[in-house]
């Protein structure tokens, strides 16, 4: 994964101006006021989240930044009114933003959500939270400080038929008592993306210095900028992509978020392809509670799925997007399947409620379902299974001082 340097010349400026920034950049909103938002990286995913938040007619995007014009290009489609920035420190320099958009790749999460939440700025954030465990707490102090709202993006969080899940089975406790908790996600397609030709050279309005930014200097490989969450510097792989949105459903529903321990095992078994993400990988997470946490995922043809198995001595419940069934441990018992809510007018029901339950807390202030100390901990849970991939060793992990143990 990307080293640990930090830009600690903009941090320590970040946090003398914070004060003065939060005071002067933020305001009270009423329930029915403009609410205007900067989008940073308007990819296909900050498009289409952008797009939700538009479905509230008191958002307006006033602004848009992004190293690629083309980008750009397509997201002022849905915001013909929005200024443009090549440079995400030119966007939130501007005065009318309330509130920041951030769906850049995971190594620029940290940078640019503590300037954003530094200058008093309202921060949605899509997940993981961050690139390393170390920058967690560094956001949520930004947040914390600056007396600012921040969601992290991990919306089963605000799912209908998850929080009927937790309290139909889990909060009564229907169960009984849980010891294994699987999870699995495979055949995700978004990490076997290949590049157009179209970039086999680099289009000359993207800043490939620019979306690179602290990591070391290589030169233009349109593989790395398309399918940048195959390769480790830019991100975590399959384990913080996709094993994030599980682990935070198994921390929202058991009540623990922090693991004791962690192994890992897998490798680049099938698609050798200068990936350095594997494409296979197995993590086995331990908690307090005398429960595990498994996660299974492969991108080698021939297997799919991706669902979350709370395993009871009275009963499991398996549930995933589309629904979750409970199966009575009774031979022969008959499970029950319970379908999700489907939305009108909204085929990813899931983010929207996400998007409005953070609308909601800018307006009241509270903190929001995906909150950042949750989006820290599911990613700082995600880490260490990349950590203990990467070391091949188990990790024992102290979950009060939320430090690797030697040894």
């Amino acid at each position: 994964m990307a080293g640990k340097a930090w830009e600690r010349r903009d941090f320590l400026k970040g946090a003398a101006v914070a004060g003065l920034a939060a005071s002067s950049w933020s305001r009270v909103l009423g329930a029915n006021e403009r609410l205007r938002m900067g989008v940073i990286g308007p990819g296909e995913r900050g498009r289409h989240v952008m797009g939700l938040f538009q479905k509230d007619p008191a958002v307006e995007v006033v602004a848009l930044a992004d190293i690629w014009d083309e980008q750009i290009n397509k997201a002022k489609e849905l915001a013909p009114q929005a200024k443009t920035f090549g440079d995400y420190r030119k966007l939130l320099d501007e005065k009318d933003i309330d509130v920041a958009l951030i769906a850049t790749p995971d190594h620029w999460h940290a940078p640019i959500a503590i300037r954003a939440l530094e200058s008093g700025r309202d921060v949605y954030i899509e997940k993981p939270l961050t690139l390393t465990i170390q920058e967690g707490p560094r956001i949520v102090k930004a947040a914390r400080v600056n007396g600012r709202v921040c969601q992290a993006g991990m919306q089963q969080r605000s799912g209908r038929h998850y929080l009927r899940a937790k309290e139909e089975y889990i909060d009564a406790k229907k169960l009984g008592k849980i010891t294994l908790v699987r999870t699995w996600l495979h055949g995700n397609s978004y990490h076997l993306r290949r590049a157009p030709a179209s970039l086999a050279t680099k289009p000359e309005s993207l800043d490939w210095a620019a979306f690179l930014g602290r990591l070391k200097w290589r030169d233009w490989d349109p593989q790395q900028y398309w399918n940048w969450r195959a390769y480790l510097d830019y991100g975590g792989g399959q384990v913080t992509d996709l094993f994030t949105h599980w682990v935070d459903v198994v921390h929202m529903f058991m009540g623990y978020d922090i693991p004791t321990s962690a192994v890992a095992a897998g490798g680049v078994y099938h698609y050798k392809d200068g990936r350095t993400a594997p494409d296979t990988i197995n993590v086995l997470l331990e908690y307090p509670d005398d429960y595990t946490v498994t996660f299974e995922a492969t991108l080698a043809p021939g297997i799919r799925g991706a669902a979350i198995e709370f395993c009871g001595t009275e009963g499991n419940l398996e549930i995933d997007r589309e629904h979750y069934t409970f199966t009575p441990a009774e031979k022969g018992a008959k499970p029950l399947v319970v379908p999700a809510e489907r939305g009108e007018g909204a085929k990813d029901l899931l983010t929207l409620d996400h998007v409005n339950n953070f609308l909601e807390c800018v307006r009241n202030r509270r903190r929001p379902n995906g909150d950042v100390l949750v989006g820290h901990r599911s990613a700082q849970a995600s880490h260490l299974g990349n950590i203990a991939y990467m070391e091949k060793r188990r990790i024992h992990f102290d979950p009060v001082r939320e430090e690797i143990l030697p040894g």
